[in-house]
């Protein structure tokens, strides 16, 4: 199997921010399987609060390719590199290649249903009250209105500029390990009040042990806290959703075990993604009968997506062309 391995960076239509971070441009990693006249992709972007940066990603891939060139099972990777962005890419690159070899689309190797179009979330960068009011307006027929917050009192004027401007959307929001305890306990009834769903990590993950002995008002959702199936036992005592995203898990092999674990643990699940392109996105897709809320709207923030991209119409992704994967 030949293995090759290509950066390529994309622009932002516009600035977009979150407590830590103002992103501009996305550096992108594309691995792509070749073998027998066939060849599969895979995308990563890398999970930079984990300090993956494209040259360490190259370096992973690299280092996993003595691996590949002698052929491998998706579930063998799982034991061979860590979770994380770069078996994210060769997972994925395996899976399309499986598909383009066999000519099973991707979703029945799955075992899920057929493809359907997918009612999407929309992401309200970080700002003003009064910008992010006018970005609900904006935001046209999504299912849900995820809401970045993490600065503190100004939060909560946030969500009620933004409730003033949609009455009737459903609220999420994603803090990003930005606040304190005591801001968590202080905001949530005011949350509640506003029709807010859901909260995702409110704290840093290193201090939600202290979430075991609260009662949240609103769902809290694990993001930063929850990579895969090995963060179940503790999340589950925290949190009553998680947020599963195959730069964390590592690939949707492992994606789909972690849906199937949180279900049997009654768990809600929000399948997300980091700003990125289709070919990150029609992987993340196949979670979509195990998912309550789907975050995967990354390529609609890029000044150009890649060819054959997923297209978005009235709230909905529609499935992947099979020249784009799987």
């Amino acid at each position: 199997m030949k293995v090759s391995v290509e950066q390529s960076r994309f622009q932002l239509a516009a600035p977009f921010r979150i407590s830590r971070e103002i992103q501009t441009e996305v550096d992108v990693i594309t691995v792509t399987l070749s073998e027998g006249g066939f060849a599969g992709r895979g995308e990563t972007v890398g999970v930079s609060y984990r300090g993956e940066t494209p040259d360490r990603l190259r370096e992973q891939i690299t280092e996993a390719a003595v691996h590949l060139s002698h052929g491998i099972e998706r579930d063998q990777l799982l034991e061979i590199m860590t979770p994380g962005g770069a078996r994210n890419a060769v997972d994925c690159a395996l899976w399309d290649l499986e598909a383009k070899r066999s000519g099973v689309p991707a979703w029945r190797s799955a075992g899920v249903s057929g493809p359907t179009p997918v009612s999407m979330t929309v992401t309200l960068g970080l700002d003003t009250p009064a910008r992010m009011a006018e970005a609900a307006c904006r935001a046209g027929p999504f299912s849900a209105l995820k809401l970045k917050l993490g600065e503190g009192d100004g939060d909560i004027e946030r969500v009620a500029a933004v409730r003033s401007a949609a009455p009737d959307a459903v609220l999420l929001c994603d803090v990003n390990e930005a606040w304190s305890f005591d801001q968590l306990r202080r905001y949530t009834p005011e949350l509640q009040a506003l029709g807010m769903q859901m909260i995702e990590q409110p704290l840093r993950a290193r201090d939600d042990e202290v979430l075991a002995d609260y009662t949240s008002p609103v769902t809290l959702c694990a993001d930063e806290s929850c990579f895969d199936r090995s963060d179940l036992e503790s999340v589950r005592h925290r949190y009553g959703a998680i947020n599963i995203k195959l730069e964390k898990t590592g690939g949707l092999t492992e994606a789909l075990h972690l849906a199937r674990a949180a279900a049997a643990m009654r768990l809600q699940v929000m399948v997300g993604c980091m700003v990125s392109t289709s070919l990150s996105i029609a992987p993340a897709l196949l979670l979509r009968s195990g998912g309550l809320w789907f975050d995967l709207d990354g390529p609609t923030y890029l000044v150009a997506d890649r060819s054959h991209g997923i297209q978005f119409e009235a709230g909905m992704a529609l499935p992947p062309s099979p020249q784009l994967w799987g």
